[in-house]
């Protein structure tokens, strides 16, 4: 038989989003299968983002494209990360060709599309073009519908509370 891989989106303005595929990555990465691990407008050089060194310590591919983002630090160039992640996902499509992963996870790819840093169809394609029996997993807040209709999974991460509506920032192990 067959093995098919299906599409998981993790969405909204909640909590858990990048860690609920990290966790499915560790459980991917724990029954032999080969993982690759994405990032889109994180910058760990900056932030640390241990999960990414975790992820390497138990085998998985990580990479890291449009490091950072325009909104959160205005030094970035916008322009610059507009062409930056279209040839990231040109970059992938043309690795999947080559390279055979069990799961892609495309951590904070659905703020690309957001906020116009990637057009809607080039993601819709890339979806629609992966392997069969590549599970894919995207993540970010506003999951467009046409993203929504292509997965198989949609699960929606909803901010009820949170300690940064008490001016708590992030803490190293929890938030980043």
């Amino acid at each position: 038989m067959k093995k098919l891989g299906l599409i998981h989106i993790y969405t909204g303005d909640g909590k858990g989003k990048t860690t609920s595929a990290v966790g499915l990555a560790v459980r991917a990465l724990g029954s032999g299968f080969k993982v690759c691990y994405c990032s889109f407008h994180k910058h760990p050089e900056k932030y640390g983002y241990s999960e990414m060194e975790s992820l390497k310590k138990l085998g998985a591919t990580v990479l890291n494209f449009a490091k950072g983002h325009p909104h959160l630090d205005k030094r970035i160039d916008g322009e610059l990360i507009k062409k930056e992640v279209p040839e990231a996902i040109q970059t992938l499509a043309e690795m999947l060709k080559t390279t055979h992963y069990d799961l892609l996870i495309l951590d904070e790819i659905l703020i690309s599309v957001r906020d116009h840093y990637l057009d809607e169809q080039i993601l819709l394609d890339f979806i629609q073009a992966k392997p069969v029996d590549m599970e894919l997993v995207m993540t970010g807040r506003a999951a467009t519908e046409n993203v929504m209709k292509l997965a198989d999974y949609v699960t929606f991460c909803k901010k009820l509370k949170h300690p940064y509506d008490r001016e708590i920032g992030s803490r190293k192990g929890i938030e980043y």
